[in-house]
């Protein structure tokens, strides 16, 4: 093997046809020789490329529509031949076999099918099994052969002949090999990711995680660490399909951040009117419903001004100009909303290090997928938190039971608890949040620092009492004992939502009763670590 290999013939076989013309005529006034097949033959032809048929190398016509039509030994010698072995050079001299110098590849669009929802007989006949088999042949031999698996990367390929008359570098075939090998084994885990599902196979034997690269960050969470963004080709509003409009790229933080942020305001149908979420460090600083998406901000703004500073903001409706003036009296990290004005974008085009994000829609809270986190020697999968509890699911277990209003201001919380990292309380009142405890080892201090945020906004905000006075609250799991409980009844609290589910809720319903609180059960818990 020599570091430079000369490329005298090509298989090009391609399913996205993008650029096929152009790199036909490129590789044709090389002089290079062009194999092909179907389609792709046909585009080079009609295109005036002199193409030459697999089937004419093979002697053997494309069949069962087109299933079988490269699995041959006239394509995979030329493909697996090494040029400096002489026992293989002696096979190929004696059964007739070329060498394949360059391979053009890209597969059948299975993860397209699977984004438009196609039906379990058109997946399977959108896996493609002689173009992956090509593909590991020649990138195998990548002492010899070029592997070209993404449009592209064309016009690499094409500078790298011209630089070497003609030839490639080893290290060019070496870092085509990687990227052709990552190529299939992101397709079959897609493949086999779709048939666990199809088959209600919950916990398969092996799984397969894959992702595109979309960004190489300048860090991840702190200077010191390389941090990169994939994404994995779903369909999903939020930021990974987002269209940034303005502003730097974001960081490995702000994505984190503008995921929760999003997600989380999406739990807040814009049929039942406007709704805003300012995210600090993937916990939400305020969230609230209001008139208008101006009254929201301004409700999520003064739950905690001073966290919300540098924050993330996420609305459930498109983004107005009047929304987008008050956002930028303080400094705001990003923005995203299912659209926005284009008065509301020339507000914020005078604020340069401001991101805004617009999607065609928000995410469905209701539709699962798969959460992952890695620990030593391994990773953790677990389905999307999407429960939902309404109005039906609840149990009344006090002697109080709350009013039309304070179930309101109930399920508002829970669904806010949901998205805040546990141990969660949070206290809400006419539609908005006013103290969020989070994170915290015990419930008694998540608690506390809720209510203690809501003084402090109090004195900010200038008004006579806490807004915690009245309010209601939400705790993302049982309480274990009264105090976090009668915590929030000093505060001014007058009722609770809790799974439930603890060994003492006998008798933290009591202290419940004796606090004078409502308190209801939904059964269902939200952990969030």
């Amino acid at each position: 093997m020599t570091d430079l290999s000369p490329v005298r013939r090509a298989l090009i076989s391609v399913s996205d046809k993008t650029g096929l013309v152009d790199l036909g005529k490129a590789l044709e006034g090389m002089g290079i020789e062009i194999l092909s097949t179907g389609g792709s033959a046909k585009a080079l032809r009609d295109a005036g490329v002199s193409v030459k048929d697999v089937s004419e190398v093979t002697n053997f016509p494309e069949m069962m529509d087109g299933r079988v039509k490269t699995l041959h030994p006239m394509v995979h010698g030329g493909l697996l031949a090494l040029r400096d072995n002489d026992d293989h050079v002696a096979a190929m001299n004696e059964h007739g076999i070329g060498a394949i110098d360059l391979l053009v590849v890209n597969l059948y669009p299975f993860e397209a099918a699977l984004a438009r929802g196609a039906d379990y007989d058109e997946m399977i006949e959108n896996i493609d099994i002689g173009g992956p088999a090509m593909i590991r042949a020649a990138a195998k031999n990548h002492g010899f052969v070029t592997t070209i698996v993404d449009v592209e990367d064309y016009g690499a390929l094409l500078d790298e002949l011209k630089t070497n008359d003609g030839a490639t570098t080893y290290a060019f075939r070496q870092r085509q090999a990687q990227i052709a090998y990552a190529r299939t084994g992101a397709y079959d885990a897609a493949v086999s990711g779709w048939m666990a599902g199809a088959i209600g196979e919950a916990s398969p034997r092996r799984r397969v995680v894959a992702g595109e690269l979309k960004q190489v960050m300048r860090y991840g969470e702190n200077p010191h660490q390389d941090a990169a963004f994939y994404v994995d080709g779903s369909a999903r509003e939020g930021v990974a399909t987002a269209v940034q409009h303005q502003g730097k790229e974001l960081s490995y933080n702000n994505i984190n951040d503008t995921d929760a942020a999003f997600e989380l305001v999406a739990e807040f149908d814009p049929a039942d009117g406007p709704a805003v979420a300012v995210i600090k460090h993937a916990n939400p600083s305020g969230v609230a419903r209001g008139a208008t998406l101006l009254d929201a901000y301004k409700k999520a703004f003064d739950c905690d001004r001073t966290s919300a500073f540098g924050g993330i903001v996420a609305l459930n409706q498109p983004l107005d100009v009047d929304t987008a003036r008050e956002i930028t009296q303080i400094f705001t990290e990003v923005v995203i909303a299912p659209g926005a004005s284009d008065e509301a974008k020339e507000i914020f085009a005078a604020k340069k290090n401001l991101r805004l994000l617009t999607t065609a829609g928000l995410p469905d809270p209701l539709i699962g997928s798969q959460t992952i986190r890695q620990v030593a020697g391994g990773y953790l999968f677990q389905n999307k938190d999407n429960g939902h509890i309404g109005l039906d699911d609840l149990k009344v277990v006090t002697k109080k039971a709350p009013t039309d209003e304070q179930l309101k201001d109930l399920l508002f919380a829970w669904k806010v608890a949901k998205h805040v990292k546990s141990n969660a309380i949070v206290y809400v009142k006419d539609g908005a949040t006013v103290g969020v405890g989070a994170g915290q080892m015990s419930r008694l201090d998540s608690s506390t620092i809720a209510a203690t945020k809501a003084g402090r906004m109090a004195a900010e905000l200038g008004l006579s009492e806490s807004p915690a006075i009245g309010s209601a609250v939400a705790s993302d799991a049982f309480f274990p004992f009264p105090d976090g409980l009668l915590e929030a009844a000093a505060a001014g609290a007058t009722c609770v939502i809790q799974p439930g589910g603890s060994m003492r809720d006998d008798e933290v319903i009591k202290a419940a009763d004796e606090a004078g609180l409502a308190m209801v059960f939904t059964g269902m818990r939200h952990f969030r670590h």
